[in-house]
């Protein structure tokens, strides 16, 4: 674990991973908006955010104060049941499209 502060997370997962591992991660946070900074693509929900990456064992948790103290509760049950042994099925993750 990880506590970097505010700053990009696929910067942070670069510089402690390296870019090959950001690069195969994509894009974290967004919801593919189809800006520059923010292409896609759409997944109905805040990419790579609080659930499984394409990078094993990689899971990135943020945001505010409410998005964190709301979201750790499920970011916590996913892991303890892969804990446990209880089948966690997940969508598969978008197609990274784009990198950096």
């Amino acid at each position: 674990m990880y506590a970097t502060g505010y700053g990009s997370m696929n910067g942070w997962a670069a510089d402690l991973m390296g870019q090959d591992i950001a690069d195969k991660v994509g894009k974290v946070w967004g919801l593919g908006s189809d800006t520059p900074k923010d292409p896609g693509p759409w997944e109905g929900e805040q990419r790579n955010m609080w659930k499984p990456t394409k990078q094993e064992a990689l899971w990135f948790h943020g945001g505010n104060l409410h998005q964190s103290r709301h979201y750790s509760l499920y970011l916590a049950l996913q892991l303890k049941a892969r804990h446990v042994g209880i089948p966690t099925p997940v969508h598969e993750p978008a197609e990274v499209h784009h990198t950096h």
